[in-house]
C-alpha cells in the first residue's frame, strides 16, 4: 500500500522520499568511474603494440596469468572481461532511466537545451547519443573477448585486418572516448571533485582539461588501430606468399612423379 501511495504522490506515508534515486545515481557514479579509468587503462594496454609486437604478447601474456602459470589461462582474461561487462551491464541500464522515453519528453528536452543554450546540456546530450552506440558496439566487442580471450598481436592484427573489423572498432572508439570524458567530466562537477572556490572557473579548467585528454586518447586510439591494421596486412600477406609457395612446390612435386611416369 506504501509503494502505491508513493506512486501517485511521490512521497511516503511518513512524508519522506525515497533514497532510492540517490542510491541508483551514486551507483551509476561508481560504475561510470569504473569504467571510465578502465578504459584509460585499456587504451595504454592496447597501445603497448606502437613499442612492438613482443611488448604486446609480453602484456597480454602477464593478463593470462603467464607469472603465475607454466602456461597461459586465456580463461582468466574471459573472468577479467565478464566482471568488467556485468558493471558495463548496470552502468547502462542505470543510465537509460534518464533518457527520453517518448517523444514529448525528447520535445521537452530540446527546448530546454535551446532555451539554456548551455554546455553542459549538449554534452550530456552527446554522452546519451554515444552511450547508445556503446551498448550494442561495446558488448558485442565484450562478448568477442569473452569468448575468444587468446590476445597476441598476430590475432589483433588479423581481426582488424583480414576479418575487416577496424571500421567496428573505430566507430567503437569514437564513441567510447566521447562518451569516457564527458562522463568523467560531470561526474567532477556533479559530485564536487577538484572544485576550488570559484566554481565556474574551475569548471572551465575541467572542461578544458576533458578536451585535452579526449583528443590524447582519440590519437592515440587512431594511431594504435592503424599499427593493428599494418600487423593483420603483414601477417595476411606472408600468409598468402606461404600458400603460393606451397602451392608452387605440390605443383613441382606433381610433375615430377608425371615425369617418372
Amino acid at each position: 500500500m506504501n509503494n502505491i501511495i508513493e506512486g501517485y504522490l511521490g512521497k511516503r506515508v511518513d512524508g519522506k522520499k525515497s533514497r532510492l534515486p540517490a542510491k541508483l545515481d551514486f551507483i551509476q557514479s561508481a560504475t561510470g568511474l569504473f569504467l571510465g579509468l578502465f578504459m584509460w587503462g585499456h587504451m595504454f594496454f592496447v597501445a603497448t603494440i606502437l613499442i612492438s609486437e613482443d611488448a604486446l604478447n609480453a602484456v597480454a601474456g602477464a593478463f593470462e596469468g603467464s607469472f603465475l602459470f607454466s602456461e597461459k589461462q586465456p580463461l582468466i582474461v574471459s573472468f577479467i572481461v565478464f566482471v568488467v561487462f556485468c558493471i558495463f551491464v548496470v552502468h547502462a541500464c542505470l543510465g537509460m532511466r534518464k533518457l527520453p522515453i517518448n517523444f514529448r519528453q525528447y520535445q521537452i528536452y530540446k527546448a530546454h537545451a535551446s532555451y539554456m543554450k548551455h554546455n553542459d546540456t549538449s554534452l550530456w546530450f552527446w554522452q546519451a547519443k554515444t552511450g547508445f552506440i556503446m551498448f550494442f558496439l561495446g558488448s558485442a566487442h565484450l562478448i568477442i573477448m569473452m569468448t575468444n580471450p587468446a590476445i597476441t598481436a598476430e590475432i589483433s592484427g588479423g581481426r582488424m585486418y583480414s576479418h575487416f573489423m577496424w571500421p567496428f572498432y573505430l566507430i567503437l572508439l569514437l564513441a567510447v572516448e566521447l562518451h569516457g570524458g564527458i562522463g568523467l567530466y560531470r561526474l567532477c562537477v556533479k559530485w564536487g571533485w577538484f572544485e576550488g572556490k570559484d566554481a565556474k572557473e574551475t569548471r572551465k579548467k575541467l572542461s578544458k582539461v576533458k578536451w585535452t585528454l579526449t583528443a590524447f586518447f582519440l590519437a592515440l586510439g587512431l594511431i594504435t588501430l592503424l599499427a593493428y591494421v599494418k600487423v593483420g596486412y603483414k601477417y595476411a600477406t606472408q600468409n598468402q606468399n606461404a600458400s603460393h609457395i606451397e602451392h608452387v612446390m605440390q605443383k613441382i612435386d606433381t610433375d615430377s612423379m608425371k615425369a617418372r611416369i
